[in-house]
């Protein structure tokens, strides 16, 4: 049987990676009987962590938001700096965004109204300089990475690519993050089928509360299914193109999504989308090598007007 002490962090631990637990259910995790759980619980009590108890037969416990930050040897101001650094680290791509989002929707889950405040003051006053890393709504984005973490299902607002705003209700599986965008991978309820949404255009609605069962997929199946979903309906406009430079160099400099096939070590084929032609056909050009438009007439228009801009940039006819 664990020590009390290890004991009260492994507690401490379950109750922040789920929303809801049985009294049964804790006690099976750690080993223990409900009366020492309940004992247990009194005790992070006392040391300043809000644990919310629910009454009756299939009663439990939640961690919930307090009065005072618990004992994390932060003050108010280091609390807060934490919580807007984790935000900030959660758009950059450096291959810890997902890591940001959940460790922050655990401090958020602990802190004191008026410190989650301060927080939303800082996002609501801070702007980004165009160009750079594109504005993430991080509360829209921490209450998905929340459902995923908690196994909650989400209902939201989704607006397709062309504008139509639709109720969906989904059990949200895996967050994946490529290049610029959020996506989430998840069971779609009202279409019995696996589904991959655009974050940026989803507006999470009240959590549920209602709990599901994940159903077990590998991560590269996760990550190849979003990917293929992405290439095949993700867009609005879909392209093809020969790039005459190794596949590893196409992959590190394009920054949206693309499907990559090795012809041979200098040749490479690339299928990319985007909802603007004349975005990919910047893109292409930011490569620096040789490129040819396989399939996608609206690319090779867009080409064209591109040329002809750059042409009378030149002053050139």
């Amino acid at each position: 049987m664990l020590e009390t002490s290890a004991r009260l962090l492994e507690l401490l631990s379950l109750l922040q990676i789920r929303r809801d637990w049985t009294s049964s259910d804790l006690a099976a995790r750690l080993g223990v009987s409900t009366r020492t759980v309940r004992n247990d619980v009194v005790k992070l009590r006392a040391l300043g962590y809000p644990v919310d108890a629910r009454p009756g037969v299939a009663g439990g416990y939640r961690l919930a938001a307090g009065t005072a930050m618990p004992p994390l040897l932060l003050d108010d101001d280091e609390a807060v700096a934490v919580a807007v650094g984790l935000g900030a680290v959660a758009t950059w791509r450096i291959g810890v965004a997902e890591t940001s989002l959940t460790a922050l929707a655990k401090l958020e889950q602990v802190m004191p109204a008026q410190l989650r405040r301060r927080v939303a003051a800082i996002r609501e006053a801070t702007s980004v300089v165009p160009g750079t890393e594109p504005a993430l709504d991080l509360s829209g984005l921490g209450a998905v990475a929340s459902a995923v973490r908690g196994h909650e299902r989400l209902r939201f607002g989704y607006t397709k690519p062309g504008g139509v705003l639709e109720a969906r209700h989904a059990e949200p599986q895996r967050l994946v993050s490529w290049g610029p965008l959020w996506y989430l991978f998840a069971w779609d309820l009202d279409r019995d089928d696996w589904r991959v949404f655009r974050v940026d255009r989803m507006v999470p609605g009240a959590p549920t509360g209602a709990r599901f069962r994940p159903r077990r997929i590998p991560e590269d199946d996760v990550v190849r299914h979003v990917v293929r979903r992405i290439v095949e309906a993700g867009w609005r406009y879909r392209a093809r193109v020969l790039v005459h430079a190794p596949a590893a160099t196409v992959a590190a400099k394009i920054v949206i999504p693309v499907d990559i096939e090795e012809v041979d070590a200098s040749t490479c084929r690339v299928e990319l989308g985007s909802d603007d032609p004349e975005a990919l056909a910047l893109w292409l050009t930011q490569l620096g090598v040789e490129v040819e438009v396989i399939e996608g007439p609206e690319l090779v228009l867009a080409f064209e007007r591109l040329a002809a801009r750059l042409h009378r940039a030149a002053g050139r006819p």
